[in-house]
């Protein structure tokens, strides 16, 4: 399993393509894919004055520096970017100026749709594997799969509602059932926990839904 095949994807298609396609410019949309968020009113609040940018790889000032050693999703690269002095035109501003924050938050209920499927395949993968390894791993003169503690690891399906509850599920579950697997083989863990931080945290998640459900009875 490679969860960061999913990963590399997920934030290729939702956090380029999708904030371009949804807040772009004809001409944006089809001469561009990448964007940056930069701040552009130094005066305002943390949360405001900051803009969405489409950076091309050949602007002056701009340049790529080391690949950062991450603990999971190692197979998509994750590096840091050099913005010095980086001049770029007006007319590559994604949505309003001063609201990147917008753009970013706009996209955020289908980038946690398609993230969703990430952990569902990790699970799949601790499953294929833990499963196969328990009926062949010996121990104490039997298959580890025969003792009673590992045939009592199933777990129900619970149905969360809206795309933060459908992440904050499979994430966390993911980690869990990571876990599970990890006791009889190991792996994958690494991969799985970042799906309950990327896209809001779990907290962040639980949050949503409690104020979806909250709104209805209003």
């Amino acid at each position: 399993a490679a969860g960061g095949i999913a990963l590399s994807y997920g934030a290729h298609s939702n956090l380029c393509v999708n904030q371009i396609n949804r807040n772009g410019t004809e001409q944006q949309k089809s001469k561009y894919l990448p964007k940056v968020y930069a701040k552009t009113d130094q005066s305002s609040k943390p949360q405001h004055g900051i803009t969405a940018f489409l950076i091309e790889k050949d602007y002056p000032g701009f340049s790529t520096a080391q690949k950062l050693d991450k603990l999971g999703m190692r197979g998509s690269d994750t590096g840091e970017l050099v913005f010095e002095d980086c001049k770029v035109p007006a007319t590559n501003i994604l949505g309003q100026e001063n609201k990147g924050v917008y753009v970013l938050m706009s996209g955020l209920d289908l980038e946690r749709l398609v993230l969703a499927a990430g952990p569902v395949g990790l699970m799949q993968a601790a499953v294929d594997v833990a499963f196969e390894y328990a009926h062949t791993r010996k121990q104490f003169g039997k298959n580890i799969g025969e003792f009673q503690l590992i045939q009592a690891c199933d777990e129900g399906y619970v149905n969360s509602k809206d795309c933060a509850g459908v992440i904050l599920y499979c994430a966390e579950k993911a980690t869990q059932v990571a876990l599970d697997a990890i006791q009889i083989l190991g792996r994958i863990l690494r991969d799985a926990k970042l799906y309950e931080i990327g896209a809001g945290t779990s907290e962040v998640r639980r949050m949503l839904i409690g104020r979806s459900l909250n709104n209805e009875y209003k």
